[in-house]
Formats: C-alpha cells, sequence, structure tokens
C-alpha cells in the first residue's frame, strides 16, 4: 500500500505542476496562456504521453503534440525526442513554436494554422477558438488572463 501512495505521489508531483508550466511558458513567450491551454486540450486532450503518427510519417509527441520535424532544432538545445513527454519542455517547446508562427503570420487565425503545419485550407484555428471561449480551466489562468 505504501509503495502505490509513494507512485501516485510521485506522478502527482511530476504532472501537478502543468498550470503552473503553461503560465511560465506564456510569460516567456509572450503568448495568452489560455491560447496554449486550448491548444494542448485540442493536439492531445492534455495527455503529457500522447503520441501519433502522421501521414508523412512525422510524429506529434506529448502534452502539445510538438512535430519531429523541430527535433533536429531542438537537438542543438539538448532536447531529444523522450524529453517531450515531460510536460514543462513539452509547454515551453509549444510555447516557442506558436511564438515563432505569431511572429511569422501576425496575431491572427494564420498563427494558429502554422502550429498545426498548414496555414491555409485549414479549419484548425476554429477548433483552438472554439476551445479558448468555452473553456472552464484552471483559476491561475483565468486571473492570469484578467490582471
Amino acid at each position: 500500500m505504501k509503495i502505490i501512495v509513494l507512485l501516485i505521489a510521485l506522478i502527482v508531483s511530476a504532472f501537478g505542476n502543468i498550470e503552473q508550466y503553461f503560465l511560465e511558458a506564456s510569460k516567456k513567450y509572450n503568448i495568452n496562456p489560455k491560447m496554449l491551454y486550448s491548444i494542448a486540450k485540442v493536439e492531445s486532450n492534455l495527455n503529457p504521453k500522447a503520441l501519433a503518427k502522421n501521414r508523412n510519417g512525422s510524429l506529434d509527441i506529448g502534452l502539445m503534440q510538438i512535430n519531429s520535424v523541430h527535433l533536429p532544432f531542438l537537438k542543438k538545445y539538448g532536447i531529444e525526442k523522450d524529453d517531450l513527454f515531460n510536460p514543462k519542455i513539452n509547454i515551453y517547446v509549444g510555447a516557442w513554436v506558436l511564438r515563432s508562427c505569431v511572429n511569422k503570420h501576425g496575431e491572427n487565425y494564420k498563427a494558429l494554422n502554422c502550429y498545426n503545419g498548414k496555414v491555409h485550407n485549414n479549419n484548425y484555428y476554429q477548433k483552438v477558438l472554439k476551445n479558448f471561449y468555452s473553456l472552464n480551466f484552471f483559476p491561475q489562468i483565468k486571473k492570469e488572463v484578467i490582471s
């Protein structure tokens, strides 16, 4: 029984700060934390262990479904594929990807579609915005967005 309690405590401590990671990454990359959360909800339903194989052979990894196309660049910073299953690393990388898209396309639907990998003929932004406007989510973000 003690081992089960210890395992549960370890899991909670490893993933219990996910809300904080959204807030920290949003500040670092100047992205609305609710938008990051909305993307994670659409991408993985907030599953840090999500892994999807795309038709083109690439992989989408972790909470924010970071595409493996980014791995060569991330490797320069010591981030490997398995590191993307860590919620903190994954959220920070997701925020970096979204910031890169915003810098390229502006703060509009094209930036959200860019995050998904296809700017034109893509309704991805609609899914994210639907979540953005309807989510009931953790209180820390509500305070952050309001203030």
